[in-house]
C-alpha cells in the first residue's frame, strides 16, 4: 500500500493531536510588547506520572519511506518540538479495537511542532534532515506506556 503525505494543518490533524505553530497573531504580547505568546497550544494528558522534557536525536530518513512499525502510548500524550527548522514526517492511524486503522501521513512545514493525544497510533520519529534533534514532552512514571505493532507488509509513504 502507498499513502501520500498531506500538509500538516490543525484541522486535518485534530483527530490525532495538536499542531503547535506561531502562525497568525499571538494571543497576547508579553515582555513589554517585545514577545508574542501563542498560549496553551497542546492538550497534554497524563494518566498518573508527571510531565517530563527529554531530548531525542533521531537519524534522518528520506521519502519514499517504508513504514513497518506503529506505536502508541496509552498513559500519556507525547509532544515533539523540533530544535531545527527542517520538515519532518508524521504517520498516524486511528484505533480499530486495539489495532491501528488506515494510516495517514503529514509533512510539517519546518516551523511546526505536534502533540500526539494519549493512545494515538503513530510512526516512529522521522526527521527528513539532520540533525534530527527534538525536545519531547511526555509522561514520566511507572507502568508500561508503550505498545508496538509490526506492519506486514510495510506501507510506503511518498510525497504528492
Amino acid at each position: 500500500m502507498d499513502i501520500t503525505t498531506e500538509p500538516l494543518t490543525a484541522e486535518a490533524f485534530a483527530p490525532f493531536g495538536d499542531v503547535l505553530s506561531a502562525e497568525g497573531a499571538p494571543d497576547r504580547l508579553i515582555n513589554a510588547g517585545k514577545c508574542g505568546r501563542y498560549h496553551d497550544r497542546a492538550a497534554l494528558s497524563f494518566f498518573e506520572g508527571r510531565a517530563g522534557v527529554s531530548i531525542f536525536k533521531a537519524e534522518p530518513h528520506s521519502l519514499p519511506y517504508e513504514c513497518d512499525l506503529l506505536e502508541r502510548h496509552p498513559h500519556g500524550s507525547q509532544c515533539f518540538i523540533p530544535m531545527s527548522e527542517h520538515p519532518f514526517l508524521i504517520i498516524v492511524a486511528p484505533d480499530l479495537g486495539d489495532r491501528p486503522g488506515s494510516p495517514r501521513a503529514f509533512l510539517t512545514n519546518g516551523a511546526q511542532a505536534i502533540n500526539f493525544h494519549r493512545g494515538i497510533w503513530h510512526g516512529v520519529l522521522t526527521p527528513l534532515a539532520g540533525p534530527g534533534l527534538f525536545a519531547v514532552v511526555d509522561r514520566i512514571g511507572d507502568g508500561k506506556n508503550l505498545e508496538e505493532v509490526r506492519i506486514a507488509p510495510p506501507f510506503r509513504v511518498r510525497t504528492s
